[in-house]
Order: C-alpha cells, then structure tokens, then sequence
C-alpha cells in the first residue's frame, strides 16, 4: 500500500484514517474495507445482514475492525462479530475499541 496522502472522504470515520497513518507509519501492509462478509440471508438467498471489517493486514492473516462508538451502539457491533467468528472460524479478527485504540495512540506517541 502506497503511503501516499489520500483524501478523509475515503474513510468512514477520523479514526480509521489514523489506524491507516499508523500501520502506513510501521509498514504495515493494509488494505481498507476489502471483504464483506454475509451473516444473513432471506427465503430467496439475498444477503440481509453483512459485516465489512475496517482493515485487513496481509501479513498477519488478519482484520482488523475499530471501534470507537457509544456503547449501545457497540453492542450491536460485538453481536455482528460474533456472527462472523461463528460462520468464518477460521478468519481472524481482531476488535479495537475505543480505549484500545486510544492505549495504542498513547503507547506509540501518536496522542500525549
């Protein structure tokens, strides 16, 4: 992945695009949002409930899915994640919250 400036409309949120200067900043190989997952489909086989995890590190086999929301929203997010563990067992995924996030920021220098 380029380390290249690119454009805040390219992320969802403010905090993806600081995990991407991150992983860019340690040469992390990452990509964004490249797979979505199906967790549930209607009578005729249409997917109605997916799951898009934030990034993917090719090197460590691993998505990666911040999240840095109010609570109750979060809930919502845990239950889509454990979804996924059940139907892909053998994809990793790995949740940083919002404090687990800011601890990463803090521990690296990124946030004083």
């Amino acid at each position: 992945m380029s380390k290249k400036l690119w454009a805040v409309s390219r992320f969802a949120h403010e905090s993806e695009q600081e995990l991407a200067r991150f992983f860019s900043f340690y040469s992390v190989e990452w990509r964004y949002e490249p797979v979505c997952f199906a967790l549930s489909w209607d009578e005729q086989g249409r997917v109605v409930k997916s799951i898009t995890p934030d990034f993917y590190l090719p090197q460590f086999e691993l998505f990666v899915e911040i999240t840095t929301m109010k609570q109750r929203l979060v809930t919502k997010k845990n239950q889509k994640i454990r979804r996924m563990r059940e139907l892909y067992p053998d994809i990793k995924i790995k949740v940083l919250y919002g404090r687990d996030y800011r601890k990463l920021l803090f521990k690296f220098g990124v946030l004083q």
